[in-house]
């Protein structure tokens, strides 16, 4: 499939679910992450639910993370440049939510994509190959590639992988792993 048709399946797939059930599912996500060896990393990037298009909860990755100590980056999108920017979530950070829904640092400790060791990749589908479709605006494959070859690329997703996605790019930045609640795939 494209990744406009699959953004279409994916969307409705998820609307379909009930808050529950992301919950539950989102639950799941968290404790598989358990089971790669990723925990010595320092840096390490989650992106922030989105609730209103019902991504995976985050929160339950972020109290893992907590607990461990480790360093949490998030982003802000400038959707101007199709850029984004990373900062350090501290106890003083303020986050608000965009015009669409995101939310983000209003500022604070920046951290420059290099410094990344794991970054936690929001996505609609993925394939078994370690391709991924998200919102067709481009920021993560962008974001992605500014970072170091070894960073981990982690995607997290309610649904298991599709075969194929027919139309990906070049520029398209592979996953290593996508994490489902019942699975984890490894590229």
């Amino acid at each position: 499939m494209t990744k406009s048709e699959l953004r279409k399946k994916y969307k409705t797939l998820r609307e379909d679910l009930s808050i529950n059930q992301v919950e539950d599912l989102s639950l799941s996500i968290a404790n598989q992450l358990l089971k790669l060896p990723i925990w010595e990393s320092t840096f390490y990037h989650l992106f922030l639910t989105i609730e209103e298009q019902k991504e995976v909860n985050t929160d339950y990755i972020l109290n893992i993370l907590s607990g461990k100590d480790k360093n949490i980056v998030i982003s802000k999108s400038d959707f101007k440049t199709g850029l984004m920017s990373h900062f350090l979530l501290t106890d003083n950070t303020v986050i608000k939510k965009n015009n669409y829904n995101i939310p983000e640092p209003i500022d604070g400790i920046e951290i420059f994509p290099n410094k990344l060791e794991v970054v936690f990749v929001p996505l609609l589908a993925f394939d078994n190959h370690g391709n991924r479709v998200g919102y067709g605006k481009g920021f993560y494959d962008r974001f992605l590639s500014e970072c170091m070859p070894e960073t981990i690329k982690i995607g997290l997703s309610f649904f298991e992988a599709e075969n194929a996605i027919t139309d990906v790019f070049e520029s398209d930045v592979k996953l290593n792993y996508c994490v489902t609640p019942k699975k984890i795939y490894q590229f």
